[in-house]
């Protein structure tokens, strides 16, 4: 086993899952190669700037200044390192098949520098198969090598939570799963420094499974309260109420909690992923397409909640100014990716209302290729004259930065689709759930 002196890597992607790992693996002794195809993100970690809101500039500059850590987008110099790391992103296409094209595009541009020996992992959320077959057939034919023998081939899953201030890169365990015994080793080898429990697997499909299984869990139980809280709203029961009663229960019940929809880069797409592989062997995901259903159907029954608020104050969609609260996928985070915010804006100008939002992480929305109509748009101030001037504020993200007695004593009707104002006073007709 090589100690950590002697151990390099190159993580590729420095996004919310890459830049994380790299500084994790800096920290613990080892040497990070940070590569991305993005000028401006190189630049700004070289010197030693964050482009991420919950990752401090101090905790770059630490590993920088002790030369641990660089960033580059020379992919070619992954032939100075003994490992390489892909956390690239996988989308979903237009007709929500896997998009592994950023995966096949990586491993063809560093398949030509890799050198006998070296270790390969892929990080990137996709379908049991994608590193044993994709990403083995453009390395091998790239390198001139067989994976396995010449070069080293695994799987080790992201496992990120941000905004969680409690959760730390060493503490989270690792599934790893390797294409041969000796993939394998090598590869609990790289992330044994910075990793404190590592959690070995038979294969890398086993390990892609995991990660799916873990996503689905949460998707299918997110679909569940989501479906009784149009339920038990038709009866007259708060779901939020029932959730925290039985909580209590010691055992059998873990809580999951509804919302406007799902967000981030992982729960609204990776179960699909699942659901296009099984078709391949005859199988059907009736549970994964239902909730999916059900997920995607809840912006739709939000609006309608915006909608028979303003009605009850003889105000119609068309025309209302609406204030949407909290961009980004979930709290105390500025990754708006996928947050089903941009759907709820969108659904509500397609109504004819006036659309627009506040979040402290989200000072301008970034160009993306799925809201491209969006970008530019900067979140109105927080100031009492601005939230006045909207007829309705829809709480989407419950950032814990957000003042909410401010927002009670401002705005004039309020939709509550996170729980967040539960307790405080608020003026009769004025809070809506949703």
């Amino acid at each position: 086993m090589k100690s950590v002196e002697q151990q390099s890597v190159a993580v590729i992607g420095l996004g919310y899952v890459g830049l994380p790992l790299s500084l994790q693996f800096a920290r613990s002794g080892v040497s990070v190669l940070g590569l991305d195809i993005d000028p401006v993100k190189v630049d700004a970690l070289n010197a030693g700037r964050s482009y991420i809101g919950h990752i401090a500039a101090e905790v770059i500059a630490g590993p920088l200044r002790e030369g641990r850590f660089s960033a580059s987008t020379d992919f070619s110099r992954v032939r100075e390192v003994q490992a390489v790391i892909l956390c690239v992103p996988t989308p979903l296409n237009r007709n929500r098949e896997p998009d592994t094209s950023y995966i096949l595009a990586t491993g063809a541009s560093i398949a030509p520098h890799l050198k006998p020996g070296t270790l390969v992992v892929l990080e990137s959320t996709t379908y049991p198969g994608t590193t044993e077959e994709l990403l083995r057939e453009v390395l091998e034919r790239g390198s001139g090598m067989t994976a396995g023998k010449e070069f080293h081939l695994a799987y080790s899953p992201e496992r990120e939570d941000p905004g969680n201030p409690e959760s730390r890169v060493s503490e989270i365990p690792r599934v790893v799963g390797g294409l041969t015994p000796d993939c394998l080793q090598r590869a609990m080898e790289l992330y044994r420094p910075a990793i404190r429990t590592l959690v070995p697997v038979s294969s890398c499909r086993v390990a892609e499974a995991t990660k799916l299984l873990e996503n689905i869990f949460r998707s299918v139980n997110i679909a569940l309260v989501n479906e009784l809280k149009v339920v038990y709203g038709a009866m007259g029961i708060d779901i939020w109420e029932v959730i925290h009663a039985a909580k209590t229960k010691p055992f059998g019940f873990m809580p999951f909690h509804p919302g406007p929809g799902l967000g981030g880069h992982c729960i609204p797409i990776d179960p699909f992923y699942l659901s296009w592989k099984a078709r391949e062997f005859g199988q059907a995901t009736r549970f994964i397409e239902l909730a999916g259903e059900i997920n995607t159907a809840m912006p739709e029954w939000v609006v309608q909640k915006v909608a028979d608020a303003l009605n009850d104050r003889s105000k119609a969609v068309r025309g209302s100014r609406v204030l949407v609260l909290g961009l980004a996928y979930k709290s105390d985070v500025d990754d708006d990716r996928e947050s089903p915010s941009y759907v709820l804006m969108q659904k509500l100008r397609q109504r004819g209302a006036e659309v627009a939002y506040y979040d402290p992480h989200i000072p301008v929305i970034r160009p993306t290729r799925e809201h491209a109509q969006w970008a530019g748009t900067p979140s109105v101030a927080w100031d009492e004259s601005v939230l006045r001037g909207f007829d309705a504020v829809l709480i989407s993200t419950a950032h814990r930065s957000v003042d909410y007695r401010q927002l009670l004593e401002w705005a004039p009707l309020i939709i509550d689709t996170r729980n967040v104002l539960s307790g405080m006073p608020s003026r009769p007709g004025q809070v809506h759930r949703a």
